[in-house]
């Protein structure tokens, strides 16, 4: 069995940002209200998200960030931010790490003889995520949205990962937290999908887990 994964919010957790962000300007000399940073943050990330596919390698990824950094400078109105500065901070303000349940689950799918490959909506970055906490070390492959040049739920994304993986629809899984990206549009293409529901009840009819822990029982 070929098990996919999301990342964020499946294998990875975003740190809270907006304080961060505070920290880095504040060590550039920049004062910034909480409210000010949490704006800035939110516009940032509204913007990444309706463009993220535009990060598909190094060069369009570095201007990407670019207009994300002009996106937060434009919505935190400070005196005296340059973009180099909203640049640099904005990246120091983004950390993503492991759920506690991440890496174990990664090494019991992998003794119970299991492939793993990582299909996420991310940019081509998304590997040196998951390499420093050794996520990469545990997996087969990784396919982002960028590298598909479509989003989860298209259908293009779970076709390239059964590609890659070369197997047919009944000999995959999918596990990932969002209802709509992962669950309807891995079984769209007919592969079996596990909702990761942390917290809150799942809606009824779903198969779920509430922690990665869960998941080699249920395969």
């Amino acid at each position: 069995m070929v098990v996919f994964l999301d990342a964020l919010g499946t294998l990875l957790e975003l740190q809270p940002p907006a304080p961060r962000l505070r920290a880095r300007l504040a060590g550039a000399g920049l004062e910034v209200r909480e409210e000010q940073a949490a704006a800035g943050i939110a516009a940032e990330i509204d913007y990444y998200l309706a463009n993220h596919l535009h990060g598909g390698d190094r060069a369009s990824l570095e201007d990407l960030r670019d207009r994300c950094a002009a996106v937060m400078m434009e919505a935190l109105d400070l005196d005296g931010l340059d973009h180099a500065t909203a640049r640099a901070a904005l990246l120091g303000a983004l950390e993503f790490r492991p759920y506690d349940d991440a890496l174990p689950a990664l090494r019991a799918l992998r003794e119970h003889g299991h492939r793993l490959v990582i299909v996420s909506n991310w940019d081509c970055s998304l590997p040196e995520w998951l390499g420093p906490p050794g996520l990469l070390d545990l997996v087969d492959g990784v396919i982002t949205s960028a590298d598909v040049g479509a989003a989860k739920p298209d259908a293009r994304v779970f076709r390239r990962a059964l590609e890659l993986a070369g197997v047919a629809p009944e000999g995959a899984i999918h596990v990932g937290d969002s209802l709509r990206n992962d669950v309807e549009g891995a079984e769209a293409v007919g592969v079996r999908a596990v909702l990761v529901q942390r917290v809150g009840e799942p809606p009824p009819g779903v198969e779920s887990i509430r922690s990665l822990g869960e998941l080699p029982s249920r395969l």
